[in-house]
């Protein structure tokens, strides 16, 4: 039966090159806008002023590598080292992670990200970049010192009901369960800070921390 052994092939060839798209999809995990400053090398806030597919070598087959690469206008520095950031590199497409930005120059960014030692920085789906715009007033105050407070905290991501820390030093992040969505009121307004005996609470508004801490204050 040909016509059967030839659907039966192409259905195949469907199926394997569906499992090839899957396993190349980027996959990233939520993580509370605190978490991923605390994880970057650098986190800035630029302007995008250009952008360009350059070479970066081949890789250990011998094909060439691509990455964009972002020329920035660098505004201000919250996390990183002590020279301007010019560009940004980013791979070729979402499906291995890499980012797309408007480069007019007119939208601006925070932006974090990696640093390989040579003074570049590299950024994927996986770090934080967010319109400057969208972000709240309490997210960007936190950039310059409540998020760096807290990054002796951990902040443990509640997937499903019933959630619990496992330590004193955790905050649990609970947007998803409470409003079905990953950026809710708790990565909008609130960041995990570390008091003075060592346990970790969230804390609300855009002022640091009063010297008696309070678990929950509003701006």
């Amino acid at each position: 039966m040909p016509y059967v052994s030839g659907f039966i092939a192409t259905l195949v060839v469907l199926i394997l090159c569906r499992v090839e798209e899957i396993a190349e999809a980027c996959s990233c995990s939520p993580v509370h806008p605190q978490q991923a400053f605390c994880n970057a090398d650098i986190v800035i806030r630029a302007k995008v002023v250009g952008g360009k597919e350059v070479d970066a070598g081949n890789d250990i087959y011998g094909n060439p590598i691509k990455r964009i690469q972002y020329d920035i206008k660098q505004i201000k520095m919250f996390k990183g080292p002590d020279h301007h950031i010019d560009m940004i590199f980013t791979a070729p497409s979402s499906a291995v992670c890499g980012i797309s930005m408007e480069t007019n120059g007119k939208k601006e960014y925070l932006i974090s990200g990696k640093t390989d030692g040579n003074r570049n920085m590299y950024v994927t789906l996986c770090d934080l970049i967010m319109p400057w715009e969208s972000m709240s007033a309490t997210q960007k105050k936190s950039l310059s010192q409540r998020y760096q407070m807290g990054c002796d905290c951990k902040i443990t991501r509640c997937a499903a009901l019933p959630c619990l820390t496992n330590t004193p030093e955790e905050c649990l992040w609970t947007d998803w369960v409470t409003e079905k969505i990953i950026h809710g009121r708790q990565a909008d307004h609130y960041a995990c800070i570390k008091r003075v005996d060592g346990s970790c609470a969230w804390y609300r508004g855009s002022a640091p921390p009063k010297k008696e801490f309070l678990e929950n204050e509003d701006p």
